[in-house]
Order: C-alpha cells, then structure tokens, then sequence
C-alpha cells in the first residue's frame, strides 16, 4: 500500500483534542512517562511506535519512501519540506507530524485509514511531549557500544551473589517488587543437571548434594557438570538449530550427506571450552588461518550445512545464489541478530542496511568453486575423511548392485528378447509399449537406470510379471543401499577461496537480474558510520564480528545463552536486534554481561558459571498472584525460570531413567524408534526408513538422523533445520502427549524403570514408589502423592493380573531384553508406575 503525504501544507486547523482524557491517563500510569515532566525517550517511547507505524513509507528504504519524508533521522525529520517540516523541535504546534497523528480528517490522519495499526490516544500524547521536549533522536540502543556501567546503587548484599543480581534487584525495587526465595536444593541440583548436561541428576548425585553443607556446595557441583562431556552435548543443541545442521540436502530428493564430523567438531569445541572467537573464527574462515589445520578446515563446514536443492529443471546460478543468501542470512543472525535478509531485495525498510550492503556482506562466501550444480552432497571444496573401512564397504555395495544388475537384465532379456549388446527398448515385444516412462527406462542399460522411475515397472508390471517386479525391487534396494552410503561417507564439505568472481547487487533479489558490482565489506551502520569496503576476505570478517568495535556479537551472543537458562532472551527478539526491538527492561544487565563476556576474553563457560551461580537463576519458579498480574512473562526477574523441557530432553531423561541410556560420544547418525511410513510418505514412496537396531536405538537424541523435508518425529518442538533459527520453540500439543504415554520409546524406558525399580532397590512398595518418585523428580513425594501412587499401584496389579497378555506385552515393549526372572504381571504394574512418573507435568518440566 501507498501511504502518501501530500507536498503542500495544510492550513492551521482546530482539533478536538480530549485534554481532560490525556490528562487522566498521564496521572493513571498508562504512558511510559509517569509524570507530566518526565523525559520522553526516542529510543524507549518514540521510536518502537515510529518502527510499527511509520519507517515501511517514511523509514531507511528510499525506494519505498513517500512523501520524499524520512522519520528515522534527525535530519529528515526537521527537512524543509516546502514551508513546514515534519517535526519543529520544541514547538508541536508547527510540526506536520503533530498535526497529522491528531487531525480527525480521514484523508490528513496518520497513519492513513487503510494502515493495519492506529495510535492510541497515549502513544499521541507521547509524540506530541517528545516534540515539545525538543524531539530529540538517539542512535539505536544496540547499535552503540555496550558499556559496563557502574552497578546500581540500590543493593542486597544479603540476596546477591554476583553483579548479575544488584542489577536484577534495583530493577525489582524500582518496580515495587522483591527477589523470590532460593529454590530448595533438590530443585536446585535438578534444574542445573538437567541445564548444564540436558540430563536428570541420579539420586546418587541428589543425596550427595543434599547431605554437601559446605558454603561452596551448589558451585562444586555447577563446577563438575561443566566439566562432563555431556555439557557440549547439552549445549551444541541451540547452536544446530541456528548452523542448520542436518543429515540431508533438502527438498525433494532429500539425499543423505555426511556433515556429522562438523557436529562432533562443535561438541568437542564446547567441552574444551574454546573461546567463542576463535570458535567464531575458525567456523567462518578456518581455511584461511595460518598453516590450518584439518580440524580448523572442518570447522567452515558449518557455513555449508545449507540445503542443497537438486530438483529437476532448477538452474545451477539460482541454486548458488541460493546457497549465498543462506549464508549471508545465517552470519547476520547468529552474530549481528539482525534480518538483513530483507535488504536482498530492496533497502532495509526498518533498520540502516542498505541493499548494496547486502551484497557486499554476501560477497564474502562468493569466492568458492561452487556453482550450484545438481545435488550431490560432496559438492567440491570437500574434506575427505573417510578411512579404508568406508571405501571396503563402498566396493561391497557396489558389488552388490552389480550383481543386483545382472539379476535384472536375465530376468528382462526374457521378457524382452533382443541381440546381444542391443538395449530392452530395440526388443520386438517392446515396441508395442505405449508408457513413456517404461519406454525411457528401457532406453537405458540397467546398470544406470535411478530407483525413482522405476516404480512405474512395478506398477505396469505388478499382476503380470511377478519375477520381474521381484527382481526390479531387488535392484532398487541395492542401488538406494549404495546411494545412502555412499552419501552419508564422512566427506564433508567445507570452504575454500579459489575462485576470483565478481558478486552484482541483484535487483529484487533475483539471479539473472545483476547490477553493479560490488566488493566485500562492512555494514556502515556497525562500523561508526563509516563506509569501509575492499579486497576483504572471511577471516576479515570474523575477526570484524569478534572486535570490541562491533556493538552487536557480545549483546547477541549473551542473550541466546540467558534465553537458553530462562527460556527468553534479555531480549525477547533474540533474532532481531535491529530498530524493531524495544530497549530490554534489563539493558544495562545485558550490556554489561556483554562487556564481562568480551573481557573475560570470549570465556563460555565462565559466562554459563556467572549466571547460573547468580541469585537470579536461583530463585524459586513459584508465582503468586501478584507476580503473573505484574510480570506473566518473568521480564524483571522476579522468580526462577519454569518451562517445559524440550523433547529432546525429555526422550533422553526417559532412556536415562529406563536405564537404557547408550552415553557413546560422536559418529554417525542413528535411526531409533519412529512410526512406520512417515519418511515414504513425505517422499513420494522414495525413502524408506530403515530402523536401528541394539545400542543404536538408545543413542542421545543429538545423534539421532536428522531429515530435512520430515525431521524427527518424536522431536515436536524442533527447528526443521531447513534455516538458521535461534528463537527456542515449545509445543504444549496433545499430539506429544500422546507420543510420551504411547510411543515405544517411552513405554520401553518405562518397563527399563520398573526393571531398575524392581532389581537394583530392596524394601516394600512404599520404598520403592518413594525411590521412583525421587528419581524422577529429585525430590521426595508427599503423603498425598505416596497414596496415589499406592493406588495406582493395586489398581494396576488388579487390571494386569487379569489379563496376562496385556502384562507381558507391556513387560517386553521395545527391543531390549526382557529380564525373563521378572514377574510379567509386577514387571508391567511397575512399568505403568514408571510410564505415569515420566509424564508428570512435574518431570517433563525445568522447574
């Protein structure tokens, strides 16, 4: 839509202005400046409204911009438009804008009649304040450097633990509230396991806490989960989601690839702790450090975790782009958390970045050998990491589609009689075929015919020619056997500058439309106003993101770490740091933890000590009625972090729970448990999924296959990983409900429970349901709770005791070994215990 201002000045008019209205709800609190003297701020008060309201017509983007007015700049603002400007600093009765935002008129009011969002009657009054206050603009909160301020001065040193907490407690007493208690310790211990290592603390662990009173007794053990291998396990998860890690390319097809070595790279990085700029250095530009090394050139792998797009009539140029713009888009999130992906086609219509900058940030990537071809998952530059049992196993596979082959070829020179050498479709019996498809499959030598076509031989041929159709689906299977193999072979792709290309400014966005050419460089706006492009290469640009010039890494970085803890950022928009987003109520807690960060010399898990040692993390998560009137979404702080695990989580909890958990670091994907026909399905009937078997099943769900056109099905509040994302998702769906009482992996842990129940703790039931409460929520269950669970438990003998079928069916679900010693009628009572213990909102939630 256009929403234009006409270029003449409108005479003065008389506007109905409800003083008396405004005046009230001054006094009531309903504007941001609670008194009629207090400052009105442009980035607090101004600018978010400005943002939703006026930058798409009068904002950075020049070629969408009405009216020849901008509103994001001092300058554009007081610009004379013809006899009058848009804002008269101090005088809102001369200012068009004033006048507009007031007028009754239709055909004058602004934003126009057909814009989606009106200005209230308080946000009116704070426009009209601001003027009269001088109209007085400000750089963008996060676009200036982050400086460590001096701490508040209203102060606990009871409550507080470190800076963290005088900043949360002078926010909290300037708004009238208190901290919440501490947690008790086994809430606490739970809650920092299940954070730090994504894993439920064993009762062992729990009374080892528990009966620790030293004063250092909570920090030894944050101390010793840091230092687990399962803590870069834990915390590899978000960084996946945002590097769009996966198993496969994508799309259609959706070949396998095999990436994993890069997955496992990034699990090791975390565990040694390695400082986030050399872990942001080596990801991006590895490859061009001095004398690198192989673990430095896997590291570039994670700009290549791209899909990669090999459907039929796709152009090779606009898969490459493609392929561009996906890394341009991942860089600005992850490190600058700003949607430059909207300056691809046209100027930023919010934020300063213009679309010439765009380019020159995607000029970066565009020095690689890629050229967008086809879909093959070792697209060059590759690091081959292979070893001579893969090539072995590779020879054995294509031996036996070989073989698989000839098999085919017997069958169909009988069906087809033709000469020696000569092809299926020469044959005299095939010149009657009317099927295109089955006529071009003929056309070829069997050897190099694709699996896909085939399907229509199985149909044509199904009723007719059973020894074909059986021979045909042989060779399909051996060919899709070498076909994933093959792909999914360590041979991961990386990034290599070898290629000298000109990157163009594309208009809209579109392949075969280039521009001007352009040369790498830097956003003007992140690099204090200043235009700097040249012969810049990635390592320039990761050491640029890292400098403690840029205003944006560390903010960013930190707030996906506190939203990992809290389950929201400082910031809640962790994706957009840019013009759209409000000043946080805790800004100066995240700048100066941004500070900390980049002086502690990029130090993670000192960052992850501070602040899950800080009074603030360890609040109680109880509310009261006040607190969820005041702050329903824990923006001040004023209790500890309650969510809803993520289901990764919750199926690794259950395995380890049950017992089953398999703890074996690193290597290839697994395929565990998953209802049968989702991959063929969203395939076309292409894929098949081929299910593990043994200690596979029971992997960590980080190694579990991550498929891009369906991802994991138990996974219901998973990224697609088709993108970069950094906002955390949670599904309260019943459809996961289901999953956690119904799916087999969850009713095998459960009878794995009731196994460890039942063999590894002596006593009576009441002992026993005690212990299987305590482990699954680290605490002790109350008397209310202990009945329950009696109950629950007779009722259960009664009803399995009765039908012993039903028993032993749910005393064997999934593929582990059943201990035979086992009564099948108790095995299965307990294992109903251990099934309603796992799905207790209390054990599938951080409390």
């Amino acid at each position: 839509m256009n929403y234009r201002i006409p270029k003449i000045q409108f005479a003065k008019r008389t506007i109905v202005w409800s003083v008396l209205l405004l005046w009230g709800q001054l006094h009531s609190g309903l504007i941001h400046a609670e008194e009629s003297d207090d400052l009105v701020s442009f980035n607090h008060d101004i600018r978010p409204i400005m943002s939703d309201t006026c930058f798409q017509c009068h904002g950075p983007d020049k070629n969408t911009r009405e009216a020849n007015l901008r509103l994001d700049s001092i300058e554009g603002a007081t610009k004379d438009l013809g006899g009058y400007a848009a804002i008269v600093p101090g005088d809102p009765d001369e200012s068009e804008l004033i006048w507009r935002i007031l007028s009754e008129a239709d055909s004058e009011r602004m934003p126009p009649e057909e814009h989606p969002r009106r200005l209230t009657d308080e946000e009116k009054e704070l426009f009209r304040k601001w003027v009269e206050q001088g109209a007085k603009y400000e750089a963008h909160w996060a676009f200036l450097l982050p400086v460590r301020g001096r701490l508040p001065q209203e102060r606990d040193p009871v409550w507080e633990r470190n800076p963290i907490d005088a900043f949360v407690f002078s926010k909290l007493k300037e708004k009238g509230l208190t901290p919440s208690p501490e947690a008790d310790r086994e809430t606490l211990i739970r809650r920092i396991t299940l954070d730090l290592t994504g894993l439920p603390p064993t009762i062992e662990e729990v009374e080892a806490f528990l009966s620790d009173r030293s004063p250092d007794a909570y920090e030894k053990v944050v101390d010793r989960l840091l230092a687990s291998p399962r803590y870069g396990e834990r915390m590899v998860w978000e960084w996946l989601d945002a590097a769009r890690y996966a198993d496969s390319n994508g799309y259609q097809n959706d070949d396998e690839r095999g990436m994993w070595p890069w997955r496992d790279w990034a699990v090791d990085a975390l565990n040694s702790n390695m400082p986030f700029d050399q872990f942001t250095i080596e990801q991006l530009a590895g490859d061009l450090l001095p004398q690198p090394t192989m673990e430095q050139k896997l590291a570039t792998a994670f700009l290549r975790n791209h899909m990669i797009n090999g459907e039929g009539g796709r152009l090779a140029e606009e898969n490459r782009i493609d392929y561009l713009v996906d890394q341009t888009d991942t860089v600005s999130t992850i490190w600058m958390g700003l949607t430059m992906g909207c300056a691809r086609c046209h100027d930023h219509k919010y934020d300063p970045v213009s679309q010439r900058e765009y380019y020159q940030l995607m000029a970066f990537f565009d020095k690689t050998e890629v050229t967008g071809k086809g879909r093959n998952p070792h697209t060059l530059p590759i690091l081959d990491l292979t070893t001579e049992i893969h090539e072995q196993r590779v020879e054995e596979l294509e031996e036996a589609k070989r073989i698989a082959a000839n098999r085919l070829d017997l069958v169909e020179r009988a069906l087809f009689p033709r000469e020696e050498g000569a092809l299926a479709i020469e044959s005299e019996k095939a010149k009657s075929i009317t099927n295109g498809t089955v006529q071009g499959i003929l056309k070829q030598p069997v050897i190099k015919r694709r699996p896909e076509p085939l399907t229509e031989i199985i149909a044509v041929y199904g009723e007719t020619e059973p020894k074909y159709v059986e021979a045909t689906l042989n060779y399909i299977d051996a060919y899709k056997d070498l076909d994933v193999y093959s792909n999914s072979r360590p041979i991961v792709m990386i990034m290599e500058d070898s290629v000298e290309r000109d990157t163009h400014i594309l208009e809209n966005g579109l392949y075969d439309q280039p521009r001007e050419k352009v040369t790498t460089g830097f956003p003007s706006a992140l690099n204090g106003g200043d235009e700097v492009t040249g012969d810049f290469n990635r390592l320039d640009l990761a050491k640029w993101l890292m400098s403690e010039d840029n205003p944006l890494t560390a903010r960013v970085t930190v707030n996906r770490f506190w939203q990992q803890y809290f389950g929201r950022g400082i910031l809640e928009q962790v994706e957009n740091f840019g013009v759209q987003s409000k000043p946080p109520v805790h800004e100066a807690l995240l700048d100066w933890l941004a500070v900390e960060f980049r002086e502690s010399n990029w130090n993670v898990k000192e960052l992850h000590k501070l602040v899950v040692t800080s009074a603030t993390y360890r609040q109680s998560s109880r509310v009261t009625p006040e607190l969820i009137e005041r702050d329903p979404q824990n923006e001040l702080l004023a209790r500890g972090p309650r969510f809803r695990m993520p289901s990764w989580m919750i199926r690794d909890q259950a395995l380890a729970l049950g017992g089953l958990l398999n703890e074996a670091q690193g290597g290839p994907p697994v395929m565990p448990y998953q209802p049968e026909g989702i991959w063929k399905e969203a395939s076309f009937g292409f894929i098949e999924y081929e299910q593990g078997n043994g200690e596979d099943l029971y992997r960590r769900s980080l190694y579990t296959f991550w498929r891009r056109i369906v991802g994991p099905s138990i996974f219901f509040d998973a990224t697609p990983r088709q993108v970069c994302e950094v906002k955390t998702k949670r599904t309260n769906t019943p459809l996961h409900a289901l999953t956690t009482l119904n799916d087999v992996t969850f009713a095998e842990a459960a009878r794995g429970f009731a196994k460890r129940l039942l063999t590894e703790f002596k006593g009576s039931d009441s002992k026993r349901l005690w212990t299987a409460f305590r482990m699954a929520t680290a605490r002790d269950p109350n008397k209310t709770e202990q009945r329950t669970l009696k109950v629950a438990l007779a009722k259960y003998r009664s009803h399995f005791a009765d039908d012993p079928d039903a028993a032993l069916k749910v005393a064997s679900a999934g593929e582990s070994k059943r201990n035979d010693r086992l009564n099948p009628v108790e095995h299965a009572s307990w294992a109903t215990i251990g099934l309603m213990l796992l799905n207790l909102d209390e054990t599938i939630t951080k409390e």
